[in-house]
């Protein structure tokens, strides 16, 4: 129908033909619920899956998916096989999409008691509902790890590496091992370390997922996560259950995401050398119990981190000689640091875990891992190391 028959309204409501002319340098954002069909033909083909099509952005969104597909080349750069990847609306999307998709009322997962809060919380107070058991395990401890999977009938194996907010590593060729061994599915948060300083997929885990909301995107402007397999079947059944949770990400987010990738690398050297700085600054402090970062060699975790990361990534969390109002005095009297219960952002960010990540979490259950009322955990930003370890150091020294 040609324009000028169309009265004034219907021109308004009708989606105009698109001027395409040139490819975009920059990938457009596909602000679109939903994708058209030439002929209903073409609509039962692509909803059977007997052509490749777009339906609804839940489903799936030209801006996504080639977020997707930059994200599951990184995580497989070094296999021989491509890896597929989905993108979640947050790393909590992520980890339930995860879980969700390989689980079942009766099964049994095996995790680290130093986990992320949030996932700390989903293990005990949501999936437990469904008859998912849940067993605490030393995954560095070969002995226990493989009597514990021997005497249980353990579905999967769930780690990060380093962890929240201890920075502990695990040893993950040992774990990915032991769980093909015994026939078990393994899962692993990545986001600490990002695929730049390490990939789980070369020591054989099953299943990588991210926070993106952090050092992927590195802007702390969107929210996302991300699921990545290099198993086919693995990921339409991750798909499978995204599309029906509906945790997908947005297309807006996604773009900013695609946008940080840009600058990652560049950023993470300097949050890297910045945290091994400040780390080596706070271990000699006389106001500091505790140093928790792998790239000292003082720290437990220090040869497996050697082992499996290209460098220590750029957290660290750190113990002051006191208790919980020394602690509350450092985060009220820091100058250059912000509160913000987030991180991977190109500015440095702290948190007092007790009382907000791990909040939820029983004292006795996170002071036996080392989460105390005196811990700091610190996301080291790219500003100059010589301010940071200033502004550390002065507050310190005030305590």
């Amino acid at each position: 129908m040609k324009s000028n028959l169309l009265k004034f309204q219907s021109i308004c409501s009708k989606e105009w033909p698109h001027i395409n002319m040139n490819e975009p340098h920059i990938l457009p954002i596909y602000n679109s619920s939903a994708f058209v069909f030439e002929n209903i033909e073409q609509g039962i083909d692509i909803f059977k899956g007997n052509q490749e099509g777009y339906v609804y952005s839940r489903y799936g969104n030209p801006t996504l998916a080639t977020v997707s597909e930059k994200l599951a080349a990184l995580e497989s750069i070094d296999l021989d096989s491509k890896a597929y990847a989905l993108l979640t609306g947050s790393g909590m999307g992520a980890i339930t999409t995860a879980l969700l998709s390989n689980l079942q009322s009766g099964d049994i997962i095996v995790t680290q008691a130093d986990l992320y809060g949030g996932t700390t919380e989903l293990l005990k107070s949501m999936l437990s509902k469904f008859g998912i058991k849940t067993i605490l395990c030393d995954l560095n401890n070969e002995a226990l790890l493989t009597d514990t999977l021997a005497s249980n009938k353990v579905k999967l194996i769930y780690c990060e590496s380093p962890s929240n907010p201890v920075i502990a590593c695990v040893d993950l060729k040992l774990i990915a091992d032991q769980a093909k061994k015994h026939n078990v599915l393994t899962i692993i948060d990545n986001t600490f370390a990002s695929p730049y300083l390490q990939r789980p997929l070369n020591f054989g885990f099953d299943v990588v997922i991210y926070s993106t909301t952090k050092y992927l995107n590195g802007m702390g402007n969107a929210l996302g996560g991300a699921i990545i397999t290099k198993n086919k079947s693995q990921f339409n059944d991750l798909w499978n259950t995204l599309k029906l949770t509906g945790a997908f990400c947005s297309p807006n987010d996604a773009w900013l995401l695609y946008n940080g990738l840009k600058t990652f690398p560049l950023r993470m050297d300097v949050h890297c050398n910045n945290a091994l700085s400040l780390a080596t600054f706070l271990e000699k402090h006389d106001k500091v119990k505790t140093v928790n970062y792998p790239g000292l060699s003082s720290h437990k975790s220090h040869a497996i981190a050697k082992s499996q990361m290209s460098q220590y990534g750029g957290m660290l969390s750190f113990e002051i000689d006191g208790a919980i109002n020394e602690a509350m005095y450092f985060m009220n009297n820091i100058k250059i640091a912000t509160l913000a219960p987030t991180l991977g952002n190109v500015d440095t960010l702290i948190l007092h875990p007790a009382t907000s990540s791990h909040l939820k979490v029983e004292k006795s259950v996170r002071e036996k891992v080392g989460i105390t009322d005196g811990l700091i955990r610190v996301s080291v930003g790219t500003e100059s190391i010589e301010d940071i370890i200033e502004d550390f150091g002065n507050v310190l020294d005030s305590l």
